[in-house]
Protein backbone atom coordinates (compact mmCIF):
# COMPACT_ATOMS: atom_id res chain seq x y z
CA UNK A 1 0.00 0.00 0.00
CA UNK A 2 1.18 3.62 -0.42
CA UNK A 3 3.46 4.46 2.51
CA UNK A 4 3.79 0.77 3.31
CA UNK A 5 6.46 -1.88 2.93
CA UNK A 6 6.75 -4.80 0.51
CA UNK A 7 8.78 -7.84 1.58
CA UNK A 8 9.85 -10.13 -1.26
CA UNK A 9 11.47 -13.52 -0.80
CA UNK A 10 14.47 -13.91 -3.11
CA UNK A 11 15.52 -17.45 -2.22
CA UNK A 12 19.01 -18.63 -1.32
CA UNK A 13 22.23 -17.72 -3.08
CA UNK A 14 25.84 -17.17 -2.10
CA UNK A 15 25.83 -13.40 -2.50
CA UNK A 16 23.17 -10.83 -1.77
CA UNK A 17 21.05 -10.09 -4.87
CA UNK A 18 21.27 -6.50 -6.12
CA UNK A 19 17.88 -5.09 -7.05
CA UNK A 20 16.76 -1.68 -8.24
CA UNK A 21 13.43 0.12 -8.15
CA UNK A 22 13.30 3.14 -10.47
CA UNK A 23 17.11 3.02 -10.73
CA UNK A 24 17.46 3.07 -6.93
CA UNK A 25 19.03 0.18 -5.03
CA UNK A 26 16.74 -1.48 -2.50
CA UNK A 27 17.42 -3.03 0.90
CA UNK A 28 18.25 -6.76 0.85
CA UNK A 29 18.59 -8.71 4.12
CA UNK A 30 19.36 -12.30 5.01
CA UNK A 31 16.68 -13.95 7.14
CA UNK A 32 16.72 -17.62 8.19
CA UNK A 33 19.38 -18.33 5.59
CA UNK A 34 17.50 -16.71 2.70
CA UNK A 35 17.54 -13.29 1.08
CA UNK A 36 14.61 -10.91 1.41
CA UNK A 37 14.10 -7.55 -0.30
CA UNK A 38 12.40 -4.89 1.82
CA UNK A 39 10.96 -2.05 -0.26
CA UNK A 40 9.37 1.26 0.67
CA UNK A 41 6.23 2.07 -1.35
CA UNK A 42 5.93 5.83 -2.05
CA UNK A 43 2.87 7.64 -0.70
CA UNK A 44 2.35 8.89 -4.27
CA UNK A 45 1.98 5.32 -5.65
CA UNK A 46 -1.44 4.84 -7.25
CA UNK A 47 -3.49 1.76 -6.26
CA UNK A 48 -3.54 -0.79 -9.06
CA UNK A 49 -0.15 0.20 -10.44
CA UNK A 50 2.86 -2.10 -10.26
CA UNK A 51 6.33 -1.42 -8.89
CA UNK A 52 8.92 -3.11 -11.09
CA UNK A 53 12.20 -4.36 -9.67
CA UNK A 54 15.14 -5.44 -11.77
CA UNK A 55 18.58 -6.87 -11.19
CA UNK A 56 20.60 -10.09 -11.15
CA UNK A 57 18.61 -11.36 -14.15
CA UNK A 58 15.39 -10.97 -12.15
CA UNK A 59 12.24 -9.04 -12.96
CA UNK A 60 9.75 -8.77 -10.14
CA UNK A 61 6.51 -6.84 -9.76
CA UNK A 62 4.67 -5.60 -6.69
CA UNK A 63 1.06 -4.54 -7.08
CA UNK A 64 0.04 -1.47 -5.08
CA UNK A 65 -3.21 -1.86 -3.13
CA UNK A 66 -5.46 0.89 -1.81
CA UNK A 67 -5.01 2.53 1.59
CA UNK A 68 -7.28 5.31 2.82
CA UNK A 69 -5.52 7.81 5.05
CA UNK A 70 -7.42 10.47 7.04
CA UNK A 71 -7.81 14.04 5.82
CA UNK A 72 -8.31 17.32 7.65
CA UNK A 73 -9.86 20.52 6.29
CA UNK A 74 -8.58 23.83 7.63
CA UNK A 75 -9.40 27.44 6.84
CA UNK A 76 -6.67 29.92 7.72
CA UNK A 77 -5.77 33.49 6.70
CA UNK A 78 -4.17 33.60 3.26
CA UNK A 79 -0.86 34.98 4.58
CA UNK A 80 -0.50 31.91 6.83
CA UNK A 81 -1.28 29.44 4.03
CA UNK A 82 1.07 30.79 1.38
CA UNK A 83 4.80 31.45 1.33
CA UNK A 84 6.30 34.73 0.19
CA UNK A 85 8.79 34.74 -2.67
CA UNK A 86 11.84 34.70 -0.38
CA UNK A 87 10.46 31.89 1.81
CA UNK A 88 9.43 29.89 -1.26
CA UNK A 89 12.94 30.13 -2.71
CA UNK A 90 14.40 28.97 0.62
CA UNK A 91 11.92 26.08 0.83
CA UNK A 92 12.71 24.87 -2.71
CA UNK A 93 16.45 24.96 -2.03
CA UNK A 94 16.02 23.04 1.24
CA UNK A 95 13.69 20.50 -0.37
CA UNK A 96 16.22 19.74 -3.10
CA UNK A 97 18.98 19.33 -0.48
CA UNK A 98 16.90 16.94 1.66
CA UNK A 99 15.75 14.92 -1.35
CA UNK A 100 19.40 14.41 -2.26
CA UNK A 101 20.15 13.15 1.26
CA UNK A 102 17.22 10.74 1.16
CA UNK A 103 18.77 9.02 -1.85
CA UNK A 104 21.75 7.97 0.30
CA UNK A 105 22.61 4.27 -0.08
CA UNK A 106 25.45 2.60 1.81
CA UNK A 107 26.36 -1.04 1.29
CA UNK A 108 26.22 -2.24 4.92
CA UNK A 109 22.78 -3.54 5.85
CA UNK A 110 21.15 -2.46 9.13
CA UNK A 111 21.68 -4.93 11.98
CA UNK A 112 17.91 -5.00 12.56
CA UNK A 113 14.75 -3.42 11.19
CA UNK A 114 13.33 -3.07 14.71
CA UNK A 115 13.50 0.51 16.04
CA UNK A 116 12.97 1.96 19.50
CA UNK A 117 10.67 4.88 20.14
CA UNK A 118 12.80 8.05 19.83
CA UNK A 119 10.87 9.80 22.61
CA UNK A 120 8.00 8.73 24.87
CA UNK A 121 4.75 10.58 24.27
CA UNK A 122 1.32 10.72 22.71
CA UNK A 123 1.03 10.19 18.96
CA UNK A 124 -0.28 13.63 18.05
CA UNK A 125 -0.05 13.45 14.26
CA UNK A 126 -0.58 10.39 12.11
CA UNK A 127 1.41 9.30 9.08
CA UNK A 128 -0.33 9.90 5.75
CA UNK A 129 -2.72 12.60 7.04
CA UNK A 130 -3.56 14.98 4.19
CA UNK A 131 -4.45 18.54 5.12
CA UNK A 132 -6.72 20.52 2.80
CA UNK A 133 -6.01 24.18 3.51
CA UNK A 134 -8.44 26.76 2.13
CA UNK A 135 -9.70 24.09 -0.28
CA UNK A 136 -6.24 23.22 -1.61
CA UNK A 137 -4.84 19.70 -0.91
CA UNK A 138 -1.33 19.70 0.58
CA UNK A 139 1.28 16.94 0.61
CA UNK A 140 0.44 14.04 2.96
CA UNK A 141 2.16 13.96 6.34
CA UNK A 142 5.40 12.04 5.81
CA UNK A 143 6.06 11.08 9.43
CA UNK A 144 4.71 10.47 12.90
CA UNK A 145 4.31 13.31 15.39
CA UNK A 146 5.00 12.48 19.04
CA UNK A 147 3.95 15.11 21.60
CA UNK A 148 6.42 15.49 24.46
CA UNK A 149 7.63 18.17 26.84
CA UNK A 150 10.10 20.71 25.49
CA UNK A 151 13.66 19.66 26.30
CA UNK A 152 12.93 15.92 26.52
CA UNK A 153 15.85 13.90 25.10
CA UNK A 154 15.37 12.44 21.62
CA UNK A 155 17.32 9.24 20.99
CA UNK A 156 18.47 7.42 17.86
CA UNK A 157 15.78 4.87 16.99
CA UNK A 158 18.48 2.52 15.66
CA UNK A 159 22.25 2.54 15.24
CA UNK A 160 23.32 4.78 12.38
CA UNK A 161 25.56 7.50 11.01
CA UNK A 162 24.61 11.18 11.13
CA UNK A 163 24.33 12.42 7.52
CA UNK A 164 22.67 15.76 8.22
CA UNK A 165 22.20 18.32 10.96
CA UNK A 166 20.48 21.48 9.78
CA UNK A 167 17.77 24.03 10.45
CA UNK A 168 14.97 24.21 7.90
CA UNK A 169 11.99 26.45 7.26
CA UNK A 170 9.32 23.84 7.99
CA UNK A 171 11.25 21.12 9.84
CA UNK A 172 13.29 23.39 12.11
CA UNK A 173 16.40 21.84 13.67
CA UNK A 174 16.78 18.38 12.21
CA UNK A 175 18.96 15.27 12.39
CA UNK A 176 19.00 12.56 9.69
CA UNK A 177 20.54 9.14 10.34
CA UNK A 178 21.67 6.58 7.76
CA UNK A 179 21.09 3.01 9.02
CA UNK A 180 22.33 1.29 5.85
CA UNK A 181 21.08 0.25 2.41
CA UNK A 182 18.64 3.13 2.02
CA UNK A 183 17.03 2.90 5.47
CA UNK A 184 17.07 6.41 7.00
CA UNK A 185 15.38 8.14 9.92
CA UNK A 186 14.66 11.85 10.40
CA UNK A 187 14.05 13.79 13.65
CA UNK A 188 12.85 17.39 13.47
CA UNK A 189 11.50 20.46 15.35
CA UNK A 190 14.36 19.90 17.82
CA UNK A 191 15.23 22.65 20.32
CA UNK A 192 18.87 21.59 20.09
CA UNK A 193 20.99 19.07 18.22
CA UNK A 194 23.33 16.80 20.21
CA UNK A 195 24.98 14.91 17.36
CA UNK A 196 27.77 15.81 14.96
CA UNK A 197 27.78 15.37 11.20
CA UNK A 198 29.49 12.08 10.32
CA UNK A 199 29.21 10.69 13.86
CA UNK A 200 28.23 7.04 14.31
CA UNK A 201 25.64 6.68 17.07
CA UNK A 202 24.31 3.54 18.77
CA UNK A 203 20.58 2.93 19.22
CA UNK A 204 19.34 4.88 22.23
CA UNK A 205 21.99 7.63 22.19
CA UNK A 206 20.64 11.15 22.65
CA UNK A 207 20.84 13.10 19.38
CA UNK A 208 18.70 16.12 20.29
CA UNK A 209 15.91 17.53 22.41
CA UNK A 210 12.20 18.08 21.77
CA UNK A 211 11.36 21.61 20.67
CA UNK A 212 9.16 23.83 18.52
CA UNK A 213 11.59 25.03 15.84
CA UNK A 214 10.34 25.38 12.28
CA UNK A 215 6.60 25.30 11.62
CA UNK A 216 5.35 23.71 14.85
CA UNK A 217 2.35 24.71 16.96
CA UNK A 218 3.65 23.06 20.13
CA UNK A 219 6.54 20.94 21.42
CA UNK A 220 6.72 17.62 19.63
CA UNK A 221 9.01 15.38 17.59
CA UNK A 222 8.35 14.81 13.92
CA UNK A 223 9.80 11.34 13.25
CA UNK A 224 10.12 9.96 9.72
CA UNK A 225 11.48 6.71 8.29
CA UNK A 226 12.56 6.33 4.66
CA UNK A 227 13.28 3.26 2.52
CA UNK A 228 14.72 3.70 -1.00
CA UNK A 229 13.91 7.45 -0.60
CA UNK A 230 10.19 6.72 0.05
CA UNK A 231 8.59 7.88 3.30
CA UNK A 232 7.01 4.88 5.04
CA UNK A 233 4.92 4.61 8.19
CA UNK A 234 7.33 4.54 11.18
CA UNK A 235 4.83 2.40 13.10
CA UNK A 236 5.96 -0.64 11.05
CA UNK A 237 9.40 -0.40 12.68
CA UNK A 238 8.62 0.55 16.26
Amino acid sequence: MPGGIARIALGDSGEAPRLRLDERRVLVLRESGKWVAVIGVPLSAKPGTKLRLQGDRRKLEVKVVAKKYPSQRLTVPKEQAELGAEQLARYEKEREHIQGLLRTFTESAPASLAMREPVAGRRSGSFGLRRIINGEPRSPHSGMDIAAAAGEPVVAASAGRVIDTGEYLFLGRTVILDHGQGLLSLYSHLSEVNAALGESVPAGQTIGKVGTTGRATGPHLHFSVYLNAAAVDPAFFL
